[in-house]
């Protein structure tokens, strides 16, 4: 059985909403002296954005590698030197533009609100006028921006989904050391460029699965898990054999989790979402989907 994909178009998927947050952000980035961008651990350039990177010019920025749980830890570390090594060099103090790299994982609360709240003291450059230092949140939809919103407040001030788009507005809140922190809503670039991000950004939940082609996906998915991770696959689905290939791997996925039809086919469908909710919920274990680029 072989499945059927179209060629993969540039995506575009930027809803209004999207739009007027960019602006937002545009117009608030001035008054902010230090931008937190929220990454997702898994796939860190993926889910990088361009266009904060753009709107931030030489604002310090802290890059928060969330979901670290879910990731592989060994290429997390390997993620962090790569951002170190990207930092400029002072003897002076923070430099203009400066971007510090932490993994955080919500399941520690209290270490991520220390050290967040050590980092914005020393990047933020108060004035006479006000001391507090202004803070924004910034990422793409689905990152974990809210959950580490709560985290930071400690208390639930900000809206937690598992899907795409949950914060519509921008919000602001007080830390306990005084930061003003504004939260605003996940934003995309207009157009995705390259094939192996898109899927990556799909794969992970930072598009809707109306956005592309379901198949697809989980085919992209089976074949990076196979060559990096085949015995998370072997142990979760309990595979008596690998399979050699990508549809096989969602062919027996379907077989052994009720994605059989009448007639003994494979619903590949239903075997696709096993497979993608099953690296979306951590289910497969501790997973990266890239690795930083050989300097």
């Amino acid at each position: 059985m072989t499945i059927a994909l179209t060629p993969l178009m540039p995506t575009q998927w930027y809803p209004g909403h999207m739009a007027t947050a960019r602006r937002k952000i545009a117009e608030s980035i001035a008054a902010t002296d230090v931008v937190i961008e929220v990454l997702d651990a898994r796939m860190p350039r993926s889910s990088e954005n361009p266009v904060i990177t753009e709107l931030r010019k030489q604002k310090p920025c802290i890059k928060v590698l969330a979901k670290s749980d879910l990731a592989d830890p060994e290429v997390t570390k390997s993620w962090l030197r790569h951002f170190a090594e990207r930092r400029p060099e002072t003897a002076k103090g923070p430099a203009p533009g400066e971007v510090v790299a932490i993994a955080l994982s919500m399941d520690r609360p209290g270490e991520a609100r220390t050290r967040i709240a050590e980092l914005t003291a020393r990047l933020a450059r108060p004035t006479r006028q006000r001391t507090a230092a202004r803070a924004m949140i910034v990422g793409i939809p689905n990152v974990g921006k809210s959950t580490l919103v709560n985290t930071l407040a400690n208390r639930k001030v900000a809206k937690v989904g598992d899907e795409p788009a949950v914060t519509k507005a921008r919000q602001q809140v007080i830390l306990a050391d005084g930061t003003v922190l504004s939260d605003h809503p996940g934003v995309l670039w207009p157009k995705i460029e390259e094939d192996a991000a898109t899927i990556r950004l799909a794969l992970g939940g930072a598009l809707p699965d109306r956005a592309i082609e379901y198949e697809r996906v989980a085919v992209f998915g089976a074949e990076y898990l196979l060559g990096r991770y085949p015995q998370a696959l072997v142990d979760r689905y309990k595979l008596d054999h690998l399979p050699a290939g990508a549809e096989g791997l969602l062919l027996e996925i379907g077989r052994r989790r009720g994605g059989l039809r009448t007639g003994g086919t494979v619903d590949l469908h239903k075997a696709a979402d096993v497979l993608i909710h099953d690296f979306r919920g951590g289910a497969l274990g501790r997973l990266s989907l890239e690795e930083p680029p050989v300097s």
